[in-house]
């Protein structure tokens, strides 16, 4: 890839809530260990009804944004052209603003899953389990699509949410089943399983983690570890936190946006667990 060179360019994240995005912190990481001192890497509070308005204010100085929800569905309209991939999961969490004016949308989130999989050993199963239904699960999928070769249970609270789910199986190409949130536990026999959930959703599921349970990623960073992720490891599973996609995927975003490869993990991995661990003492 070719430089964009060091002169001042800007990027941000954008959500509503954003005060707790890790995002400048791995960015900004990220752009001291490439030498680039003249970005800078923000965030914004805007919300969907905001995010027009603040789009059109951006000039030649901005390079690119990561997006966290709402607004992972929301900006596609908005855009000049989008991936494949985030296409097929009708989310964006990454536009690239081109030199002739253009925003281009990505899903950096998908290849990160992968990543952070492959990092623990992760690369291809023959079955798996997703806990949840949401905005993370369809990502989830789309992820489990590049390296499960067989069936893919997911774990829902409503039928309404089942056949959103089963919807998403068909188009991705998954073979995707769908059994009640009351029979969880089940999805621990799993060789991967994925948990989606908010902050607190799985905590009642910890005690019935299995002896040596394959692998979890649960894809929360904050608080961490998650008492299912603790109940796992301490039964002798492997486990991948949202920690570790946060940062594959935000290796992603720093590559597209700067135009700089590789992009410093290790880095912006030192700099996420230094910011958490500060937070948490």
């Amino acid at each position: 890839m070719t430089t964009r060179g060091a002169d001042a360019r800007r990027a941000a994240v954008l959500g509503s809530p954003i005060a707790h995005s890790l995002s400048p912190v791995l960015h900004r990481a990220a752009y001291a260990e490439l030498g680039l001192t003249g970005w800078t890497y923000d965030r914004f509070e805007v919300d969907e009804d905001r995010l027009p308005a603040f789009l059109d204010t951006l000039d030649a100085s901005w390079a690119g944004l990561s997006l966290t929800m709402p607004l992972k569905r929301a900006v596609i309209p908005l855009l000049d052209g989008i991936s494949d991939t985030a296409r097929r999961v009708e989310a964006v969490n990454t536009v690239v603003l081109t030199g002739d004016g253009r925003r281009v949308g990505d899903n950096t989130d998908i290849p990160g899953m992968v990543a952070a999989l492959r990092e623990r050993g992760v690369e291809k199963v023959d079955a798996a389990a997703v806990l949840g239904a949401g905005a993370t699960a369809s990502s989830a999928l789309a992820a489990l699509a590049r390296i499960c070769s067989g069936p893919v249970t997911a774990y829902v609270r409503s039928e309404a949410r089942a056949e959103e789910m089963r919807g998403w199986g068909e188009r991705l190409g998954v073979d995707l089943r769908t059994a009640d949130w009351a029979d969880a536990a089940r999805a621990f026999d799993a060789p991967l399983v994925v948990a989606t959930t908010p902050a607190g959703a799985t905590d009642a599921l910890a005690p019935y983690v299995p002896k040596d349970p394959a692998t979890l990623f649960d894809v929360l960073y904050d608080p961490w570890p998650t008492p299912l992720a603790a109940a796992w490891s301490g039964r002798g599973g492997a486990v991948v936190g949202g920690l570790d996609l946060l940062v594959h995927q935000a290796v992603l975003q720093v590559e597209q946006m700067t135009g700089r490869s590789p992009a410093p993990l290790a880095a912006m991995r030192a700099a996420g667990e230094g910011a958490l661990g500060s937070a948490g003492a």
